[in-house]
């Protein structure tokens, strides 16, 4: 929910557009980030008088200036002081779309402005189309409204680890738990949500499942999105999938089982995550735990360690070793094919053996 920051009152429009987004199916995560974005444009606009159901085209321009102008505040752990940080354009670009989107939906029921929403977007002219666009007949489709707030940001550059990268961070991960959580998220590209919201049903590791009534042979997971896990996780996509893991990982996941039957409450629980080292022991691991595991290996490590590296990861293994792109957007649970556009990185290796064998033709013809 959303307050009123100086009479902590519920703010009603910005609380209804939150339901919005729980009645579309977003998860949790979502949720509680749109809050504190839709909370920061309503504290901009309060800060400056500004009327928030109707901001012109120089206000929101302000705001988008402001977002990565204005320092940040430091973390409470900053001892001593670093240099201010700020804002990247790709984080303000994410709150100038939510801020659109609140206001968009303010206009349907009447809060916002018909001049404010005629603001928000522009006309574009497509002039490379992405893949398996379809402009029309006649190209009249070559022309969309685009978001009119929005910083034009480089490729962002997705990072993934390499093998010995991510075999590293499993040694540095001490217990069994959490060894086996990096290496899923790295054998099956799962989501964090996704990992979280695992149930022991959902583990089918014989060689035959059978007696479980699944017909899939190998050991293998299932993804499914439900809306009642006590920890809040959600699978993105709305289909369930099957995805396979190799003998590696089940060894892993033995190691896990008998870390976790020594832990009390937590063999009772039905999730595959819970507490084992914190309380409440037993109940469910949430997205903050995870954070703070993650963070914690980074440090060790030095370098960047985040959830989704290990999705991005699988995906672009899976690419680079020949594995047909629909079969991986099959693993990854993508419902596009232009969702793998992301993860088809060329790395310096790639360009030098094309150089190299291009020169070797050359010279054998």
């Amino acid at each position: 929910m959303v307050v009123d920051a100086g009479t902590y009152a519920l703010h009603l429009q910005a609380t209804a557009y939150l339901a919005s987004l729980r009645s579309r199916g977003c998860s949790l995560n979502t949720e509680r980030a749109y809050a504190g974005r839709v909370a920061l444009y309503l504290n901009y606009c309060q800060d400056r008088g500004i009327d928030w159901t109707a901001p012109g085209f120089l206000q929101l321009a302000g705001l988008q200036r402001w977002l990565i102008s204005e320092p940040l505040a430091p973390r409470s752990r900053q001892r001593p002081p670093l240099e201010p940080r700020f804002r990247s354009p790709g984080t303000a670009n994410a709150v100038m779309t939510v801020v659109s989107g609140f206001l968009r939906f303010g206009a349907v029921h009447g809060w916002v402005t018909a001049e404010t929403v005629a603001v928000l977007s522009e006309p574009k002219q497509l002039f490379h189309l992405p893949p398996g666009y379809d402009p029309g007949e006649t190209g009249q489709l070559r022309t969309v409204e685009a978001a009119a707030f929005r910083f034009a940001l480089t490729d962002p550059g997705y990072q993934d680890l390499s093998h010995e990268q991510i075999a590293a961070m499993i040694a540095l991960a001490g217990r069994a738990r959490d060894r086996f959580l990096i290496a899923l998220l790295a054998c099956t590209g799962l989501r964090i949500g996704e990992a979280l919201g695992l149930r022991r049903s959902d583990m089918h590791l014989l060689a035959s499942s059978r007696l479980l009534g699944c017909g899939t042979d190998g050991p293998h997971l299932h993804v499914h999105r439900r809306t009642d896990n006590p920890n809040g996780a959600l699978a993105k996509s709305r289909r369930s999938r099957t995805v396979p893991v190799t003998a590696d990982l089940v060894a892993l996941y033995a190691d896990y089982q008998y870390e976790r039957d020594t832990a009390g409450p937590a063999a009772d629980n039905e999730m595959v995550f819970v507490n084992l080292f914190r309380a409440p022991l037993g109940r469910a691991m949430s997205y903050p735990n995870t954070k703070d595991l993650f963070d914690r290996l980074a440090r060790a490590a030095t370098h960047p360690f985040r959830p989704h590296m290990l999705r991005h990861s699988a995906a672009t293994a899976w690419l680079r070793g020949g594995v047909d792109r629909d079969v991986v957007q099959r693993l990854l649970g993508h419902a596009s094919p232009l969702s793998m556009e992301r993860y088809r990185h060329v790395d310096d290796t790639e360009t030098r053996e094309a150089v190299e064998r291009v020169q070797a033709l050359r010279e054998h013809s």
